[in-house]
């Protein structure tokens, strides 16, 4: 994993990833993982973007006053997250899982279509004590094996309705959670190893840099030609990483 090729990849992808979020606020993670895969595993992929995940939140979720508000609202959805991940890492360290790049390939599809489309989910009113830990257990699972809780967790987030600068806050504290979640159960499978955070460790420099200088330009381009190109683009890869998987690819 150590290899100059592999290193290089990660310098990169890291770079891109970040300079991407800096530049239109989302896209770090599955820049990442689309990209590292073609080269690890996609469980190996997860593993090495853990350090970054979590360090490049940290900001996010201490930066306003709504954390207590938003811990006592969310509790379920993170416990429910929580038993997601250590389900989703049991099923990884117990079979042989070659479906992660299709159902990898799946995700990314569903949510750049979402993302184009924009459609406004309803709000779950009444429902919200089922639909909380529905979401986010499944969430947890697909998050364990693929690296995305996008579908369905972050999307049931965006029905809430939350105010832009408490929902940022909200994602921060989700993604903290279930990304120390998942090192943790990755770490007691043996599934997490001193290579992945030497890797991890790598990764920081890039990140961070490509999410400085994804600000700085951020008001230079347009930023929404730049989203509907970047969502186009993820739809031909998930296509791809389909077909990929569905052949026997690597």
């Amino acid at each position: 994993m150590l290899e100059p090729g592999v290193v290089a990849l990660v310098v990169a992808t890291f770079f891109i990833g970040g300079f991407i979020k800096g530049t239109i606020g989302l896209g770090l993670p599955v820049v990442v993982l689309v990209s590292l895969t073609q080269m690890l595993p996609v469980s190996d992929a997860v593993a090495v973007f853990l350090l970054p995940g979590i360090l490049s939140n940290v900001w996010q979720m201490t930066s306003g006053p709504y954390l207590p508000a938003l811990a006592r609202r969310l509790w379920p959805f993170l416990l429910a997250a929580i038993a997601g991940i250590v389900l989703g890492v049991e099923v990884l360290a117990g079979t042989q899982f070659n479906a992660a790049p299709i159902l990898l390939g799946i995700l990314l599809i569903i949510y750049s279509l979402y993302s184009i489309l924009a459609p406004r989910l309803p709000e779950p009113g009444a429902n919200e004590s089922w639909m909380a830990p529905v979401a986010a257990g499944t969430g947890g699972m697909l998050f364990a094996m693929t690296g995305i809780f996008i579908v369905p967790g972050i999307l049931y987030l965006e029905s809430l309705r939350f105010p832009r600068d408490q929902f940022v806050q909200a994602l921060g504290l989700v993604f903290i959670v279930i990304s120390s979640t998942l090192a943790v159960s990755l770490a007691r499978h043996s599934l997490l190893t001193w290579h992945h955070l030497v890797l991890s460790g790598i990764a920081l420099g890039p990140v961070f840099s490509g999410l400085w200088l994804g600000r700085r330009v951020r008001h230079r381009i347009s930023e929404k030609g730049f989203r509907k190109v970047f969502f186009i683009a993820l739809i031909l890869v998930g296509m791809h990483m389909i077909w990929r998987g569905i052949h026997g690819g690597a």
